[in-house]
């Protein structure tokens, strides 16, 4: 597994999944912002690919007391991935200043070494060259471009936006690195209709994920496998935290073995 680098800046989301209803905007928006075309036989859940896919949890109890959460899972952009130490081509890395594990086709050979490493399935292979039926061609997204077949694709926390938004700034002549809160956002954060995604740079006082990261309710998908995801989930609802990372029943949360 790559080493830990650390990063000025350091994006990253906060999702808190007791707001999120499971509405699937976010996965629409990631879609139709870089460039995914719709796939030839969607009932291939083998083949299909989402760079955002929401998952249903459940407490797993009866009536009345069943309980359901939704928890979209993007690339958790890990401080320590561990797609990028097997990549033979460097097709993945993470060395840009914002911490974004990068994915470059052109460079992919399509072995999927990263796709079997990566712990939280964030990675796709591309089985078709991309075909969108009518019209739907003349409104793609001009900053992203489309990939070929027999490439592994990711998300990127839209990194045309960062691009932009840096540009954006340069041209108002404030500093490129360091943006304000908001200037640069993903398009799943600006789709989602309950605000259940917050996006910002997780070192910086002064965006709003740096204090929501630190919330007791703050959690990481499976935190213990030392992969240091961006990605924090937020819920008041111990199930849903214990879900995060696999406890079983007779082990204690972070949270638990606190008050503990």
């Amino acid at each position: 597994m790559a080493e830990i680098k650390e990063f000025k800046i350091k994006w990253g989301m906060v999702i808190d999944i007791d707001k999120c209803t499971g509405c699937g905007a976010c996965m629409v928006a990631c879609q139709a912002e870089n460039n995914l075309a719709p796939a030839e036989d969607a009932s291939n859940k083998l083949r299909t690919m989402n760079w955002l896919t929401v998952y249903r949890l459940t407490n797993h109890k009866p009536f009345p007391d069943h309980e359901v959460a939704y928890l979209p899972r993007p690339c958790m952009q890990c401080g320590k991935p561990s797609c990028v130490s097997v990549c033979p081509v460097i097709a993945t890395d993470k060395r840009e200043e914002g911490g974004i594990v990068s994915q470059i086709p052109p460079r992919c050979i399509g072995c999927r070494y990263c796709m079997a490493s990566c712990p939280y399935h964030a990675r796709y292979f591309n089985w078709y060259d991309p075909k969108w039926p009518g019209d739907l061609a003349q409104v793609l997204t001009p900053d992203v471009s489309a990939r070929m077949r027999g490439v592994v694709e990711k998300c990127s926390f839209c990194h045309h936006r960062f691009m932009k938004a840096q540009e954006a700034a340069v041209a108002a002549g404030r500093n490129p690195m360091d943006l304000r809160d908001g200037d640069y956002i993903t398009a799943c954060t600006e789709a989602c209709p309950n605000g259940a995604i917050t996006f910002g740079d997780l070192n910086n006082p002064q965006h709003k994920v740096h204090e929501l990261s630190k919330s007791p309710y703050a959690f990481r998908l499976l935190e213990r496998l030392g992969t240091d995801p961006q990605v924090y989930y937020l819920s008041k609802r111990e199930w849903v935290r214990r879900e995060g990372d696999n406890y079983l029943e007779n082990e204690k949360t972070g949270e638990n073995k606190r008050q503990g």
